[in-house]
């Protein structure tokens, strides 16, 4: 294996792809928030809507010679698949075939990730208070897309979020999940709750702390013509980032909520629940309860979805954790009217790092039978999980509405898959691929979550793949080292403790070693910053 160069510049890529107002339901006003002045471009750095660092490099792919890592950085751009006019999550989401079909992960902000256990190790706050944190949440947010390339940040959170937001007693024990202080099973018990809004009390504080995340990953992402400030990262950090602008120069903060039915399952069950039996016998036995229930839970995720887009989110998904267990008519009579009114919440916001309101994504688990319906709620593109057939999943999706034809689709690598030796992870990769050509846009994803125990240079490699880029593999294949000194922001996340530059130890910040641990080569060395 070659030597990795830094600071590693990423390649072309040789692949052709073919083919209601519910303001009244919010405490306080709602506003869009402008990115942090300070993050301004230098002069020369970048121009024209697309143009970014690397942006003309030489086309390559896996079968590059040995000197990948750092000969594919020589000039011309012929090779490209035409340029981009954003990033290519959002060009795939809009319908359109980018030069390399993007890829990210459910759950890539989490527990895969050495970097993020030590953090939340260090920071010592359970789940939910870690979710609103702003320094915490945007650093793990930021960690997979230094270390993967992914091309997507989405947003670390919780679904129980925007409930502990609106005053609903909840928590998230270990080894359970979500438990609710509280069930809510008669119909006066739901009168009292849809009497709390999005932010009243103390969770008025909790919305600004996720505005200020979202604010806060974006200044180290950038936006268009913006580069992100990366100062106090490791090159191999830095090396992510860049991998993950692509082109465009910029990556997208993605939006995350979940849906009306997931909420209310939890809401009534009072924890997680194999059959959900308490809130199908609501839905059933109190029409008018379940109405009211649903209708607040809609506006609610709206708004906090809303709230990420305005903050600087450019697109969002909304996940349906549930939905699976319904019949196709209790969903399309009990449950898809309140996803589209979520929908329709989270689609009334303005994202300022875009200036256009965010296309969505519909996600739910076991929903074979419910893909149609879920592109009927509204959403730009469906996300499909591991029991379907892509390419049987897009035909579906066509069907529901066979005037428009296809949509763009999301998945749907399997994540047991992870595990298995790499040719067979490959393999399935490409089949994946080859499926989604069939769709007008396709975002590779997995069929759910990413299991805690996958290796992370797994994903990183799957990134590479995707992207047909060699160079970025012989990243992957170097690995990444998981302690190493901290910049002062971090010490800020970790609960902002006074400590030495020797002490902290980030995950993440050092630079990258080769097999053997050997260091590996840099090209350039900063002027007045000392080799991490």
């Amino acid at each position: 294996m070659s030597r990795i160069q830094f600071p590693y510049r990423r390649e072309s890529t040789r692949r052709q792809n073919s083919s209601p107002d519910s303001g009244d339901f919010v405490t306080g006003g709602s506003h869009n928030y402008s990115i942090d002045s300070e993050q301004t471009a230098p002069s020369g750095q970048r121009t024209g809507s697309g143009a970014g660092p690397g942006a003309a490099e030489e086309t390559t792919g896996r079968d590059t010679g040995p000197a990948a890592g750092s000969a594919e950085v020589a000039s011309g751009s012929a090779g490209q698949a035409g340029a981009a006019t954003g990033p290519a999550l959002l060009e795939a989401l809009a319908g359109r075939r980018p030069a390399r079909t993007p890829v990210w992960f459910m759950r890539q902000a989490g527990r895969s990730l050495p970097e993020y256990r030590a953090l939340r190790a260090r920071a010592g706050v359970p789940m939910l208070e870690a979710c609103l944190d702003p320094a915490l949440a945007a650093e793990v947010t930021l960690q997979p897309v230094r270390r993967h390339g992914v091309d997507a940040a989405v947003f670390f959170s919780d679904i129980m979020v925007p409930l502990r937001l609106a005053g609903v007693g909840v928590r998230i024990e270990e080894g359970v999940g979500p438990v609710l202080d509280a069930p809510v099973r008669s119909g006066r018990e739901v009168s009292e709750l849809v009497a709390q809004r999005f932010g009243d009390g103390p969770g008025a504080e909790g919305v600004g702390a996720v505005e200020e995340a979202v604010r806060r990953v974006v200044v180290e992402l950038g936006r268009p013509q913006v580069p992100g400030l990366r100062e106090g990262l490791s090159e191999r950090a830095r090396a992510g980032l860049e991998h993950s602008a692509g082109a465009a120069g910029w990556t997208p903060v993605l939006a995350f909520g979940g849906a009306p039915f997931t909420l209310a399952a939890y809401l009534v069950e009072g924890r997680p629940s194999r059959d959900h039996l308490a809130a199908r016998t609501l839905m059933r036995a109190d029409p008018d309860s379940w109405d009211r229930l649903m209708t607040w839970c809609a506006r609610l995720t709206g708004e906090f979805i809303a709230t990420q887009v305005r903050a600087g989110a450019a697109a969002a998904q909304l996940f349906d954790s549930w939905a699976g267990s319904l019949s196709p008519r209790a969903y399309r009579e009990r449950v898809a009217p309140y996803s589209a009114l979520a929908l329709d919440a989270a689609r009334g916001a303005i994202s300022p790092t875009t200036g256009q309101a965010p296309p969505l994504i519909h996600f739910g688990t076991g929903t074979a039978r419910l893909l149609g319906l879920m592109r009927q709620a509204g959403a730009d593109a469906v996300g499909v999980d591991e029991r379907i057939d892509l390419g049987e999943a897009i035909e579906a999706l066509a069907g529901a509405d066979p005037q428009a034809g296809a949509c763009p689709v999301q998945g749907n690598l399997d994540p047991a898959l992870l595990a298995a030796p790499w040719p067979l992870v490959a393999e399935e990769v490409d089949a994946v691929l080859a499926a989604g050509r069939a769709a007008p846009g396709h975002v590779v994803n997995l069929g759910h979550g990413v299991p805690p125990a996958t290796d992370a240079d797994v994903l990183t490699r799957i990134v590479a793949r995707v992207h047909d880029s060699a160079g970025w593999e012989s990243v992957a294949l170097a690995g990444w080292d998981a302690v190493t000194d901290a910049p002062a922001q971090t010490a800020e996340a970790a609960g902002g403790s006074s400590v030495s530059r020797r002490d902290r130890q980030e995950p993440g910040r050092q630079a990258p070693r080769g097999p053997g641990g050997r260091p590996l080569a840099r090209t350039t060395r900063r002027p007045g910053r000392e080799e991490h």
